[in-house]
């Protein structure tokens, strides 16, 4: 098979073509019939559970809550995120999951982002502050996006 493109004819008969993301809508027949055939291996993929996002919070290198410790720290400003409080944000992205379109470990960015708007925008004010998100900071800044069904459609 060769493909066209403005630089000129690809062959692509050596080529190895690897797919990933969140297709959970879509089947190989909604692909151009040129893709269909080079994409013989379908894996399908368990959603995550609130377990699986705790562990995304928590273990990778650059995992989110260290991502923000590192900018609040651009800062000046200490951040501390309690055990119980990743388990908070886990469960609410995996309860967003279920509630409305499940875009996997995606939610937990938002959220994240929700969460942590007031601190960043403030955070200039807070130099040389330690600032500690608790289970309770946590519901209290993200209780309306769960509870709210027509808010948290709009959260992705």
């Amino acid at each position: 098979m060769c493909i066209r493109d403005r630089y000129g004819t690809v062959s692509t008969e050596n080529v190895l073509f690897i797919a990933a993301g969140a297709f959970n809508m879509s089947k190989p027949s909604d692909l151009i019939p040129e893709l269909q055939g080079r994409l013989p291996i379908r894996v399908e993929l368990d959603s995550l559970e609130a377990a699986d996002f705790r562990r995304i919070l928590r273990e990778p290198k650059d995992a989110l809550v260290t991502q923000y410790r590192a900018l609040m720290a651009t800062e000046g400003v200490t951040l501390t995120v309690t055990d119980e409080a990743v388990a908070a944000i886990a469960d609410i992205a995996h309860e967003l999951n279920q509630t409305t379109e499940n875009i996997g470990a995606r939610r937990l960015t938002t959220v994240m982002e929700r969460l942590m708007e007031e601190i960043s925008f403030d955070a200039d004010q807070r130099r040389n502050q330690t600032v500690v998100i608790d289970r309770e900071y946590v519901h209290q800044h993200l209780k309306n996006i769960v509870e709210d069904p027509d808010l948290s459609r709009y959260i992705l």
